[in-house]
């Protein structure tokens, strides 16, 4: 079974537990994950600057996992909250569509799980990393 189900084309249409997003919502969350993974960068650049231990280096985990979700939304086509909320929308932002249908709803909730899952374990991955550089 994969992660989640990349769509590659643009035909903007719902399908369950793989795309609940259109144009304008992938604009947003891919203009979040890049702000959040700037974030992060100039964090973990402070946090070495001013001489952190390594246990506080673990904090750019927070950061880390805003920016791992907004970046993979976006390449996913896939929105989490959308899913958790049992909505999805294709057209103007906020402007949602609720999902009627009970499968759709598990599929989109099992997909949300495994893209926080993954989120979590980039982040991990990350802060990890950086507590263990030798500086």
């Amino acid at each position: 079974m994969t992660m989640i189900q990349l769509i590659d084309d643009q035909d903007g249409e719902y399908r369950p537990g793989a795309c609940n997003i259109g144009a304008a919502e992938i604009r947003r969350r891919r203009s979040t994950g890049v702000a959040m993974a700037a974030f992060t960068v100039v964090f973990a650049v402070a946090l070495v600057a001013v001489g952190a231990p390594p246990w506080a280096r673990i904090l750019v985990f927070f950061p880390a996992v805003g920016a791992a979700i907004g970046l993979l939304q976006a390449r996913f086509r896939f929105c989490v909250a959308f899913a958790l909320a049992g909505v999805r929308n294709f057209g103007p932002l906020g402007v949602p569509e609720k999902v009627a249908d009970a499968d759709a709803h598990r599929a989109d909730l099992a997909a949300a799980a495994r893209l926080i899952s993954l989120s979590v374990a980039i982040a991990a991955a990350i802060a990890i990393g950086l507590a263990l550089l030798p500086l």
